[in-house]
């Protein structure tokens, strides 16, 4: 029986990135789905700036740009009139090469990434439905069940569990599903039609009972909307139609619907798994966590989590880095996961709760503080770096050490646009490497050069612009990215000490880099 890498159980767009990501770090992997086709519904539709970053590195964020919509502008209604309007492209310019949230449905999106895999000779195993699976002393052996019924055996060194809320590896492993469902039953609906709101911009809508959240689509006249079911409606013995759904803000809104092309209705859920990881086993997006759709973060953090274990199984696998790696997966991934939780939870009982002090708040005190908070730089840049997941750093992971001007190890490198500079458009050229590297910004010292050239590790030295002094970046000092762009180490003095002893700590070997 051939032994794989990797077995990644589901092939949703968490499991499809890992596979991409995989396959450009040359792992030996599987992926299988239960179900016989990709889904065909468009669920979650907003890609982040941090996702398409990650994508850029592997040459597919251009063609999700291409074929998705681009929003840089949201608004806020209460009680059917406007409150406050926001430009994402003002807050986010600088920050990074994609200023804005792309609308892209998730079908869409699995079909493109589906697709990109079969460019690279990889096909999703469908319908192939794992069943169980046990951990041996060096690898796993997993049960995978044909269509007839039968039964094939699978080894591989480790197991991803990207198989959803109803997750089989999540079950194996025993890592529970704490949190709670909120008692709404909401509504997602993708529609045709006119109105205030259905306008190529991101719309939320407040009122005492009821909330709507419009999002843009390509397309003339399309939109996502998300907002509650009626209550009497919600307690029905039926199946929901589009007239059960709460209508007292698109009358206020003055909206019409023309033509209802898909629509459904769920409980939302928060929850987090105790664990990440067992063992041999790793949880990533919905079968880790699953939370509300505030922020359109959900995709997102799935992705996030695919693209940061993606490159520590390819080096522990390849036996390029210590296997100590793979320990930071869970810390790294579900410290983030807790914190969305949160934040998101909060804002969807603010939006959502039938409580009096929450109507209060969004029908009082939204109207007064929002437009005056929107109109601070500074709330709409972190508004901007918290949604687009920039904001996203593991400065407390064990792989993170030392810090330089203000970017600490652990930070997400900051974006830096390269005018006159070579040929290269920006800082994040180099990162498709898909490697370990080292960037200095000034002038890098005779010791650092030489540890790079002895280690085979890529040493980037960008001329000093005034640009990178205002992103962060302390001038000459050294510092270590990680394959997922990431800040590893970072040395002010950029000697070769702090660098050597950190890449001998975690057995580094870069794979493909070349000194320049």
């Amino acid at each position: 029986m051939a032994r794989y890498d990797v077995l990644i159980a589901g092939a949703g767009p968490t499991g499809l990135v890992l596979a991409l990501w995989l396959s450009h770090l040359g792992a030996r992997f599987r992926i299988v789905d239960k179900a016989s086709e990709p889904g065909t519904t468009s669920r979650a539709i907003g890609v982040q700036a941090r996702t398409l970053e990650f994508y850029n590195q592997v040459s597919l964020a251009q063609k999700l740009v291409e074929r998705g919509l681009k929003f840089t502008t949201a608004n806020l209604w209460v009680r059917g009139r406007p409150i406050a309007k926001v430009s994402f492209g003002d807050m986010g310019v600088g920050l990074s090469p994609y200023p804005y949230t792309l609308m892209f449905p998730q079908d869409e999106h699995e079909r493109l990434l589906i697709a990109r895999l079969d460019e690279l000779g990889v096909t999703v195993e469908r319908p192939l439905e794992l069943v169980v699976f046990a951990e041996r002393a060096d690898c796993i052996v997993a049960q995978l069940k044909r269509p007839d019924g039968s039964i094939e055996m699978c080894d591989a060194s480790y197991i991803a569990g990207c198989d959803g809320a109803r997750s089989i590896v999540r079950e194996a492993v025993n890592a529970g599903f704490p949190g709670g469902t909120y008692a709404h039953i909401f509504y997602v609906a993708d529609v045709v039609g006119t109105g205030s709101v259905i306008n190529k911009e991101l719309h939320v809508a407040l009122d005492d009972a009821a909330f709507l959240a419009a999002f843009p689509m390509a397309g003339e006249g399309h939109a996502r909307l998300i907002g509650t079911v009626r209550e009497e409606a919600a307690h029905a013995n039926r199946t929901l139609q589009w007239s059960d759904v709460s209508d007292i803000i698109l009358k206020r809104l003055k909206i019409e619907i023309s033509k209802i092309n898909w629509f459904s209705t769920y409980h939302v859920h928060h929850r987090v798994a105790r664990n990440f990881r067992k063992g041999r086993a790793f949880l990533l997006g919905d079968a880790a966590h699953i939370h509300s759709p505030v922020g359109a973060q959900g995709l997102n953090t799935g992705l996030g989590d695919a693209v940061n274990l993606a490159w520590k199984l390819a080096a522990v696998c390849q036996q390029r880095a210590s296997a100590r790696l793979l320990d930071t997966y869970e810390p790294e991934r579900i410290a983030f996961a807790h914190r969305l939780i949160a934040t998101t939870d909060r804002a969807f009982k603010l939006v959502t709760s039938d409580g009096a002090l929450a109507r209060w708040i969004r029908t009082r005190v939204v109207p007064f503080a929002m437009p005056k908070l929107f109109g601070r730089q500074w709330v709409r840049r972190l508004m901007f770096r918290t949604i687009s997941q920039t904001a996203i750093e593991y400065r407390r992971s064990a792989l993170s050490c030392g810090a330089a001007g203000n970017v600490h190890a652990g930070d997400r490198l900051p974006w830096v646009k390269l005018e006159g500079v070579g040929n290269l458009a920006d800082n994040y050229a180099s990162l498709c490497a898909l490697d370990w590297q080292v960037h200095v910004y000034g002038n890098a010292s005779p010791g650092l050069q030489a540890l790079c050239r002895d280690r085979g590790v890529t040493l980037r030295a960008f001329p000093w612009r005034d640009a990178m002094g205002s992103a962060g970046i302390a001038a000459n000092a050294a510092y270590l990215i990680r394959p997922d762009g990431y800040v590893g180490c970072a040395d002010t003095s950029a000697e070769a000490k702090a660098l050597a002893q950190y890449m001998d700590t975690w057995e580094l070997r870069p794979s493909r880099a070349k000194p320049v």
